[in-house]
This record gives structure tokens, sequence and C-alpha cells, in this order.
């Protein structure tokens, strides 16, 4: 397996657990419950596989293997990706509260746009 076909497969991996991520926060919020330690793990275990990710694609980028018709969107949806998580825990100041887990759920679905509309730009 290329690494090309790596990161595409890590890329349909990401969409499916962003996807997951905002239902179960829209969830919890609707079950009027606020984040808990097992939801903040699950947003560090999306961080990483968005920053591995990044990795493989400024890789493919660098080394000219990828070929991007519209490579700066493809760069800029990955940036975002990788900021979202951190800057919401910044925004909110790492707070739990049932508002908090609101945010969580519907950036999710944002970013989970946001990680499909990248596959369109690099595929």
């Amino acid at each position: 397996m290329s690494i090309i076909e790596v990161h595409a497969r890590l890329a349909n991996t990401a969409i499916f657990y962003t996807v997951v991520m905002a239902v179960w926060g829209l969830w919890r919020y609707f079950r009027k419950q606020e984040v808990d330690s097992s939801y903040f793990g699950a947003l560090i275990i999306a961080e990483i596989l968005f920053i591995i990710q990044g990795v493989l694609g400024a890789y493919l980028y660098l080394s000219g293997i990828g070929n991007l018709d519209r490579a700066f969107m493809h760069i800029l949806y990955g940036i975002v990706s990788v900021l979202v998580i951190p800057g919401i825990f910044a925004y909110t100041r790492g707070d739990s509260t049932r508002q908090v887990q609101l945010i969580y759920g519907i950036t999710l679905l944002f970013l989970a746009g946001i990680l499909f509309r990248s596959l369109a730009t690099g595929g």
C-alpha cells in the first residue's frame, strides 16, 4: 500500500470518526450531559488522527508525489482541521459545561464538512 493510499484511507477514517464524534457530542448535549473525560479522550484521538494526516500530506506535497489541482485549498482545509479542536479548547478555556458540549458537537459537524471537502479537492 502506497503512502497516497494510506493518506486517502486515513481521510475516510477522519471523516467517519468526526461524524461519530459530532453525533455523540450532540447526543450528550440533548441528554443534558457535560463534556466528560471520555469525550475529551476521544477528541485527543481525533486530533492525533488529524496531525498524522497532516504529516503524511506534508510529506506527499513536499516530495512531489501527490498531484493536487487545488493544492492551496487542500492545505488550508488540512490546517483548519488540525486547529479546530485546540481552538475550541482554548476558546472555552478547557471548560466542560453543557454549552461547551454543544459547541463541540456543532463544530465537529462543520469539521466533517471541511474534511469531506478536502477529500474532494485532494482526489
